[in-house]
C-alpha cells in the first residue's frame, strides 16, 4: 500500500472546488478531471475487425451529445435509465451518458430473456432503455413504461450516435451530488422478486480510488474488457477504474480464445481482469503447449518456473517475463503487465504459476453489495492463499468465528451499498444492529489484514461429527483438471442420520479429452476425486460422485447457478 504522503486520490484536491465539491467526484466529474487531463489519451477502442477508437475529448463530447438528447425526452434527474447490451464503445456512451443526465444508470445482463429484462425494467422504474439490436425490436412492440428505447447497434433507425442534438439545452442545471445514486444493479431473482443493488456515486468513486491504494495503475495501461460490463466486478475493476486514471479500454465482443489473443496483441493490452474459470483455461493451453514438447522440456518448464517463482517472492524481481518469453508470445501474453482474477474463488496452484511464468497475476474480493472491491492483493506483497489486502478505508472485521477463526465476513465503509431497492427488509436483514454489512461469505483475517475465504455461508455443510465442510474449498481442488469441465460439491441427507449431511460431487466431463466410452470416463473421473480425497480431511472427504450429462447453467461471469441445479 502506499503511504499517506503519495495516495492515488491525492490528485483530486487540485480539483476541488472547481471540478467537484462533494466529499468525492461524482462519475461524471471524474470523466471530465480525466478528459481535461488527458485529452488525447485513447478511451473506448473496438476491433471490428479495424481498430475504431474515441479518445477522451471525443468520448466527452459524444457522451454530452447523447446526455442532452436523453434530457430532450422528459428525463428528469433520478429518472431511471437502463443498460442492456454486449460490451462496446455504445454502451460505455450510454452508461456515461445517463449519468451526464442526471439520470440513475441500471445495467442489465443482455443474456436474460426478454422477459427476464422486461421484469427488471418494471422493477426498477426504467423510463428509457438502450439496448442491442437482437431484442430492439421486441421492446420496440412491448415497451411497457418505457418512454424511449434506443438501439445500440448501427443500421437501426434509433441507433445511439445518430441521435439528434439538442445544443441548447444545459447539462449542469441540476447537478448531481455525489451522495445521490448513481446505479441500480440486479444479481438475481430476475424472473421473481428482483434485488437491485442501489450504489451512490461515493460508493463507486471511492471504491475505484481506494482499490488504488493496493494496486498500481497508471494512465499508459490498457483494460481489456471481456467480461459483461453489466455485472459489477467488470464495471468497476475495468470500466470505472481505466476511465479514472485516463487509460484505454479494449472492449472484447465475445469469449472466444482466437478473438481474445488477437485483441492482446493488437490493442498491446496491459490489464487483463478475468474470472477463475477463463484464466484456469488459459493455464491449462498454455502447460498443455509446454507438454507437447516432451517430458524432459516440460520437467525443465516446470522445475524453472518453481525458481521463478522463488525469486519473485524473495527479491521482487521478475525472471519469469524474460526467461518465460517463449511462451508468453504463443499465448499473446508479453504486453500483459498484470492479471487480476475476481468473481469467484481460484486455486492457489494457478494464482502460483502465472506468477512464476512472469505475469504479475493477483486476485481480489468482494460483493456487488460493496461497489465491489474489498480487498487485493498487493504485487509485491501477494500471498498465494488470500485473496487480498483490505483496501484503505473499509472496516472490516468477523463475527462469530469457529475454532479455526473463521466465521462471517462483515464491513463498514463508503463503499457499501445504499441498500435494497424498495425492500426496506430485505435490507434490514443484511445489516449488523451496529450498522455492518453482512457479506454471508465466511473466512478469517491474519495479522496483516489479509483475507482468507472459506466459502458462502448458505451453501456450509455440516457433517455427522459436527464439522463444517464448505464447497468452495473442495471445488477449488479440482480446478486444474482438463478432464472436469465443470464440479459442484453440495451436501445431501445421510441414511443413517437425516439431520447430518454426506458430500457429493456433481461433475460435467471435459467432452474434448473424456472422449471414451461411459465407463471410461466415470474411471477417470474417479481417479481424480480419489486424488483429491486423499488430501482432504477425513470429514472433508467426497462420498458420492455423480456424472451428469448436460452442463450446469452459469452466470455471465462463469459461476454455477446451485439454486437451479436439479440433478
Amino acid at each position: 500500500m502506499k503511504t499517506s504522503s503519495s495516495l492515488p486520490w491525492d490528485f483530486l484536491t487540485e480539483y476541488k472546488g472547481s471540478f467537484f465539491s462533494g466529499e468525492w467526484p461524482t462519475l461524471p466529474e471524474v470523466f471530465r478531471i480525466t478528459a481535461q487531463r488527458y485529452p488525447e489519451n485513447r478511451c473506448f477502442t473496438v476491433f471490428n475487425p479495424d481498430r475504431s477508437t474515441l479518445t477522451y475529448t471525443e468520448a466527452l463530447r459524444m457522451i454530452s451529445r447523447i446526455a442532452r438528447g436523453i434530457l430532450s425526452w422528459g428525463i428528469d434527474k433520478g429518472d431511471k435509465v437502463a443498460v442492456s447490451g454486449s460490451n462496446g464503445p455504445e454502451w460505455a456512451v450510454a452508461y456515461f451518458a445517463a449519468l451526464f443526465a442526471g439520470a440513475v444508470v441500471v445495467p442489465i445482463d443482455y443474456q436474460l430473456k426478454n422477459e427476464e429484462i422486461a421484469n427488471l425494467l418494471r422493477a426498477s422504474g426504467a423510463k428509457a432503455l438502450f439496448i442491442d439490436e437482437e431484442k430492439h425490436a421486441f421492446f420496440e412492440e412491448h415497451p411497457g413504461g418505457l418512454q424511449k428505447i434506443i438501439s445500440l447497434a448501427q443500421g437501426t433507425g434509433s441507433y445511439i450516435y445518430e441521435m439528434p442534438d439538442d445544443e441548447g439545452r444545459e447539462l449542469e442545471e441540476h447537478p448531481s451530488r455525489d451522495t445521490d445514486i448513481a446505479a441500480i444493479l440486479y444479481t438475481s431473482g430476475t424472473t421473481g422478486n428482483p434485488k437491485g443493488v442501489v450504489l451512490s456515486h461515493r460508493n463507486l468513486v471511492s471504491d475505484c480510488y481506494l482499490a488504488q491504494g493496493n494496486l498500481t495503475i497508471l494512465s499508459t495501461d490498457v483494460f481489456y474488457a471481456l467480461l459483461p460490463l453489466h455485472h459489477a466486478y467488470s464495471m468497476l475493476a475495468v470500466f470505472i477504474e481505466a476511465v479514472s486514471v485516463g487509460a484505454e479500454i479494449v472492449f472484447g465482443k465475445r469469449l472466444a480464445v482466437k478473438q481474445m489473443l488477437h485483441d492482446f496483441k493488437a490493442g498491446e493490452v496491459t490489464m487483463f481482469l478475468g474470472v477463475p474459470l477463463l484464466f484456469n483455461k488459459l493455464l491449462a493451453a498454455i502447460l498443455r503447449g509446454i507438454r507437447q514438447k516432451g517430458i524432459l522440456a516440460y520437467a525443465l518448464v516446470r522445475f524453472l518456473m518453481c525458481v521463478s517463482g522463488i525469486i519473485k517472492k524473495l527479491t521482487g524481481l521478475n525472471p519469469g517475463k524474460k526467461l518465460f518469453r517463449t511462451v508468453l508470445e504463443k499465448a499473446s501474453l508479453t504486453t500483459i503487465r498484470i492479471c487480476i482474477s475476481g468473481g469467484g474463488p481460484l486455486a492457489p496452484g494457478v494464482f502460483r504459476c502465472f506468477n512464476q511464468l512472469g505475469i504479475d497475476f493477483i486476485q481480489g474480493y468482494g460483493l456487488t453489495e460493496t461497489s465491489p472491491i474489498l480487498t487485493i492483493n498487493p504485487i509485491y506483497r501477494y500471498k498465494v492463499t488470500s485473496v487480498g489486502k483490505v483496501i484503505p478505508m473499509i472496516d472490516m472485521k468477523i463475527i462469530s468465528p469457529d475454532e479455526n477463526g473463521n466465521g462471517e465476513i462483515v464491513v463498514k465503509g463508503p463503499v457499501v451499498m445504499q441498500g435494497y431497492h424498495d425492500m426496506p427488509e430485505e435490507t434490514a436483514a443484511v445489516f449488523t444492529e451496529d450498522g455492518y454489512f453482512r457479506t454471508g461469505d465466511i473466512g478469517h483475517l491474519d495479522a496483516e489484514n489479509y483475507l482468507y475465504l472459506t466459502g458462502r455461508a448458505k451453501n456450509l455443510i455440516v457433517t455427522a461429527g459436527g464439522k463444517n465442510v464448505y464447497p468452495e474449498e473442495l471445488e477449488n481442488a479440482f480446478q486444474l483438471f482438463d478432464e472436469i469441465e465443470q464440479i459442484m460439491i453440495r451436501g445431501y441427507a445421510s441414511p443413517g442420520n437425516p439431520q447430518t449431511e454426506e458430500i457429493e460431487a456433481l461433475i460435467f466431463p471435459n467432452r474434448e479429452i473424456c472422449t471414451g466410452t461411459p465407463e471410461e470416463t466415470e474411471k477417470i473421473i474417479k481417479s481424480r476425486v480419489d486424488e483429491v480425497n486423499r488430501g482432504l480431511h477425513a470429514y472433508q472427504r467426497i462420498n458420492r460422485t455423480k456424472i451428469i450429462e448436460e452442463a450446469l447453467e452459469m452466470t455471465t461471469t462463469k459461476k454455477i447457478k446451485r439454486h437451479a441445479v436439479n440433478a
